[in-house]
């Protein structure tokens, strides 16, 4: 009984949030606030378990990396390179388009694809604001391409952190095994964006022309402090890069660099605070509780454990239920905490397998699934609600369905060359 009314709760806010009929930040506090008071949540253990509760790790990341991109904000910095995106471009939509979601593409596996999006928006949302088209189509794509991205790595999304430590999987071992056809469908996905964002694009050549008088440089309002910045920047970047050598987690790397670069800049801390998206925080801590509450009952460890009881052992079979799967329940309760709750049952399944190979195979197949899963809707990944925040923030409003009726599109098709990848890989 307490099963069906978690999910019930959970059924009820998603509809909420996808039709925005009320706030999706009062929606989620109510619905966790509900679960909480029914028992359906696990007590006070859902400030500190990170599979039955608020994954501090995620918001800890999130905040230090706003403080950050709010002091660095302050240089001109994202003024500069978006004067210099839209000179290069020459102010057409596609090439502009495909410049930025290469940038973020090529960033996001190795700073992770929430990273990326925070300092890939505000440039965005700048030179879009500079040549006057909306920026809503180019933050989308953006998403979809950090998302991708991201896969190819071990640290470039959340989810294979996660699978990595669970699994005993190698940065080197992603390398190999995931961005290969990371590189494919990133590929592929650039060809089709011209289709998917044909009626999007607009092109306005008397602002571009005014644009291409700009001098970049004089956008820098102060370039001691934007090497200061630059220096932290760097150093926090190597620090996600080398977190397993140094034990430690990404969210501290991300908060000590945004103490170090309070101090550094003399930035007003008041000031900065007032740059951090607090509405997108609260907003994932409401989601996290909700998830926990479907763990707690028991309802994500049922669906896994009947997908588990239906493929029998038919390996090929599980990976594509992994794949698949996975895209789809991940869409709907988040990828992070989806792969923590599922982690055990996929580890359960490798165990009953065989051949080390191919059990190591259902673990690709499950990262591929939770991963490309991540674009299916606006509430998918972290990555998404962090730059549907950036855009209300900045006058950019994207709502659940403008994001999830492009992101379902791509999701389709990522995880099904995923799934094809995988068959011929590994099961051919």
């Amino acid at each position: 009984m307490s099963a069906v009314l978690a999910l019930g709760i959970f059924v009820v806010a998603f509809f909420y949030i996808a039709t925005e009929k009320a706030d999706k930040v009062k929606t989620v506090l109510i619905a966790a606030g509900v679960m909480a008071v029914l028992g359906l949540t696990p007590g006070s253990e859902v400030f500190f378990s990170e599979h039955e509760g608020i994954d501090w790790n995620v918001i800890f990341l999130l905040f230090g990396m706003m403080v950050i991109v709010g002091i660095i904000k302050q240089t001109g910095v994202f003024d500069f390179l978006a004067i210099w995106a839209a000179k290069r471009s020459q102010g057409r939509p596609y090439r502009l388009m495909v410049m930025l979601m290469a940038i973020t593409a090529i960033a996001s596996p190795f700073l992770d694809n929430v990273t990326t999006i925070m300092l890939v928006a505000p440039v965005t949302v700048v030179v879009c604001n500079r040549l006057r088209i909306p920026a809503q189509p180019y933050l989308i794509a953006e998403v979809l391409a950090s998302n991708i991205g991201g896969a190819a790595t071990l640290i470039g999304d959340p989810p294979n952190i996660i699978i990595g430590s669970r699994a005993g999987l190698s940065f080197n071992d992603f390398l190999v095994h995931m961005a290969p056809i990371v590189v494919v469908i990133f590929v592929v996905f650039v060809l089709f964006t011209r289709v998917l964002f044909r009626r999007s694009f607009q092109y306005n050549p008397d602002r571009v022309a005014e644009v291409m008088t700009l001098n970049e440089r004089r956008a820098i309002t102060d370039p001691r402090l934007l090497v200061r910045c630059l220096v932290v920047l760097a150093l926090v970047i190597a620090g996600f890069g080398l977190h397993s050598v140094l034990h430690l987690e990404p969210s501290i790397i991300a908060l000590v660099g945004a103490g170090v670069m309070l101090l550094v800049s003399g930035a007003d801390v008041s000031d900065t605070l007032r740059e951090v998206e607090w509405p997108t925080l609260v907003f994932f801590m409401g989601l996290f509780v909700m998830v926990a509450g479907l763990v707690h009952t028991g309802v994500i460890a049922t669906v896994g454990t009947w997908t588990v009881t239906m493929v029998g052992d038919n390996w090929f079979g599980a990976a594509t239920a992994l794949i698949f799967g996975s895209a789809v329940l991940g869409a709907f309760f988040d990828n992070i905490p989806y792969v923590a709750t599922m982690a055990p049952v996929v580890e359960s399944l490798v165990a009953q397998v065989p051949d080390p190979a191919t059990g190591q195979a259902l673990w690709w197949a499950f990262a591929l699934g939770a991963d490309f899963g991540g674009n299916g809707t606006a509430v998918a990944a972290s990555a998404n609600v962090v730059a549907i925040g950036i855009a209300a923030r900045t006058g950019h409003r994207i709502s659940f369905w403008q994001f999830t009726r492009y992101g379902i599109v791509v999701t389709a098709l990522s995880t099904t060359m995923a799934w094809v990848y995988v068959y011929l890989r590994y099961f051919m």
